[in-house]
């Protein structure tokens, strides 16, 4: 046996993953996918004339915590499927590469180009898979219920992904949402949600030792947060140079570069955070976005750069109030971070914070604002 409960079944015997009742329930329900694409197998021309119509495979949207084996069973899903038309893809790069393929459709067809590149990504393609799907910006939003109405009820697409939230929290207080709730109608219509909260978090587990606060600045630093990052994001660290960007909408036609940008987890200087004119919105549009944001370059404070430490104290409270987790560089403890200038007794505590965003009982929070 060769298939994805097959695959799951062996991990878990061999002590790699724990008995986890969510992820047996997502194996299973990913295994019958698996069978029920393997199926369809294309015949002649009379067997095509005289087959019974072909079924739309109902699709699987898997969402929970960081580290709960979502990504684990996407990459059993698609190593184990046996078909080539499978295809997995990042979210953020997927759509991407929608918004080019828009902007050729519209330079050579009048209308909407939405039906014909959905034609052209289904071309080779009966299953795509994403991983961490997340909406940021208002553009997409916009036109995710039309290219995946075109691509799952019109080209028959099995799709399956995963995502930290359930699909009602997708875009959430986002501008202009009522243009995205029709795509949350069409997941809540064609997908099987399978919720994955068990109770071992594999992402943590893999982070090891590694501490999340690193102080002073210096390579020792930097390398520490930079391992944290593909052990986080499971990326190859010999492809650093490939590590994909990001853009954040943060509204009203602003947004944000972030420089690194994968499953959830982002990158930035602090000059890039704290050392431009922010707001507390712009704090937590990352916050919503990410769960876990790593700060390089965080210096110590005086008064001749207040502005900055009353910057860097908003952020914190939009981190810590949706429990997003922090990896930092810094030139010093925080206690040690900002002690004289306006707002230096209003900084403790911001300490308190950052002391407690370090605790295992902090790290094990899921990402979101509590109930």
């Amino acid at each position: 046996m060769s298939g994805m409960l097959a695959r799951y079944e062996r991990l878990v015997a061999a002590g790699e993953l724990r008995s986890d009742p969510d992820q047996r329930r997502a194996a299973e329900r990913l295994d019958r996918l698996q069978r029920e694409l393997q199926a369809e197998t294309p015949g002649g021309i009379l067997s095509q004339l005289f087959r019974p119509k072909k079924t739309r495979p109902q699709g699987v949207y898997m969402w929970g915590g960081v580290g709960r084996g979502k990504s684990m069973l996407m990459d059993l899903f698609v190593e184990t499927l046996e078909i080539e038309q499978k295809r997995r893809a990042h979210f953020h790069e997927f759509m991407l590469e929608v918004d080019r393929r828009m902007r050729e459709r519209r330079e050579t067809d009048p209308g909407d180009p939405t039906g014909k590149v959905a034609r052209d990504i289904a071309q080779d393609v009966r299953c795509l898979a994403f991983d961490e799907m997340v909406v940021t910006n208002t553009a997409d939003a916009a036109i995710m219920s039309r290219l995946f109405t075109a691509l799952i009820c019109d080209e028959g697409l099995a799709v399956v992904t995963t995502s930290n939230r359930p699909p009602r929290d997708l875009y959430k207080d986002g501008l202009n949402r009522s243009l995205f709730l029709p795509f949350i109608d069409l997941v809540e219509a064609e997908f099987d949600v399978l919720p994955l909260n068990g109770p071992t978090d594999y992402r943590l587990d893999r982070l090891g030792d590694i501490d999340t606060w690193h102080s002073p600045l210096g390579d020792e630093a930097t390398a520490q947060v930079r391992e944290a990052f593909f052990r986080l994001t499971d990326y190859k660290p010999e492809d650093a140079e490939h590590v994909p960007s990001g853009t954040l909408d943060l509204g009203g036609g602003r947004t944000l570069h972030v420089p690194k940008s994968l499953k959830g987890v982002a990158v930035f200087s602090f000059k890039r955070l704290c050392g431009e004119n922010r707001g507390a919105a712009d704090y937590l549009a990352i916050a919503h976005a990410y769960h876990s944001v790593i700060v390089v370059g965080i210096p110590a404070m005086s008064p001749d750069n207040q502005n900055e430490a009353i910057r860097f104290t908003k952020l914190i409270d939009a981190l810590y109030e949706n429990n997003v987790k922090l990896f930092a560089t810094a030139a010093a403890e925080p206690e040690d971070l900002y002690t004289a200038g306006e707002g230096s007794f209003e900084f403790e505590r911001t300490v308190s914070r950052l002391k407690e965003m370090q605790s295992a009982e902090y790290m094990a929070r899921g990402h979101g604002l509590a109930d």
